[in-house]
């Protein structure tokens, strides 16, 4: 198990974007043997630029390992509320960014609730110029190359994007409410907070972000449940899942346990297995700064 977490590095890449990118972190991985690993949802968009072959995805193990799996070399994903999986190879590299949904009219030119799960036409969202960064990020010599080439194209992106219409106030400011309760603030309280019924809230924040604001609040509550998850084994402890359900608002364990099913598509303790390794060389590791 160590030998084999000693071959994986994940180089966290902090304050790429400030206000835009929650985090963002350059990976190196290598596998004794091709495996299919599960991209849970978040609280975040999903930015996947690879350093190697193509990304294989799919909706399924079945789909991801199949002739009819999504093979690209930039992966870009909305909010989702299922499991995305992936097929590694026995070697990959690349760069993964979390980015705020609220931020994806100006570094995508679009608003969140318009980019799928999977399969998104990359090159009409970034323009010509993110194969030629990949190209780039892929000729780079080590990660501090990499992170200033992300940087400017980030930038970029924001310079164009300045004179487009961002949220309207009442969505950026719902979204940073959620993040302040950690997914569990009432939807009343928060219709009442900017001052929207609650339907008028749910479509706009839906037409805005792709999801209701109930589904947004359950998936910032489980973000901030698995990385207490993270955090607990990083130490080398055992997680309690019933004080973690108790410490991230759940109203009990088997709350917690059926939001790591929906949102993963096994157990808790069935991730962790999976996940063990990664965990232990670093991978998982976020901002707790949800907001805008």
């Amino acid at each position: 198990m160590a030998a084999d977490a000693a071959r994986n590095e994940f180089v966290p890449l902090p304050g790429l974007l400030p206000g835009a990118v929650v985090s963002a972190v350059g990976y190196r991985m290598a596998d004794s043997a091709p495996r299919v690993h599960r991209g849970l949802p978040s609280p975040a968009l999903t930015l996947v630029l690879s350093l190697d072959e193509p990304i294989v995805t799919g909706r399924s193990p079945a789909h991801a390992t199949g002739p009819q799996a999504h093979r690209e070399g930039i992966v870009l994903g909305g909010l989702h509320t299922g499991p995305a999986f992936i097929a590694q190879p026995h070697r990959q590299a690349g760069i993964q960014l979390a980015v705020r949904p609220c931020a994806a009219r100006e570094l995508l030119g679009l608003p969140a609730s318009e980019l799928g799960m999977l399969g998104n036409d990359v090159g009409a969202v970034l323009g010509s110029g993110a194969d030629r960064l990949r190209e780039q990020l892929h000729e780079a010599q080590d990660w501090t190359e990499r992170y200033v080439l992300l940087a400017a194209f980030l930038r970029r992106r924001r310079e164009e994007a300045a004179r487009r219409p961002g949220p309207r106030p009442e969505i950026t400011e719902a979204w940073q409410w959620i993040a302040r309760h950690r997914g569990a603030g009432s939807m009343e309280g928060l219709a009442r907070h900017v001052l929207l019924s609650r339907r008028q809230l749910t479509e706009l924040f839906r037409a805005e972000l792709g999801v209701t604001p109930k589904a947004a609040s359950r998936l910032m509550r489980f973000e901030y449940a698995r990385q207490q998850i993270v955090r607990t084994l990083g130490r080398g402890a055992a997680p309690d899942l019933t004080e973690v359900a108790h410490t991230t608002g759940y109203y009990d364990h088997s709350h917690l346990v059926r939001d790591f099913r929906q949102y993963t598509g096994t157990s808790p303790t069935g991730w962790l297995a999976e996940e063990r390794r990664n965990i232990q060389a670093g991978a998982h590791q976020r901002s707790e700064d949800w907001g805008t």
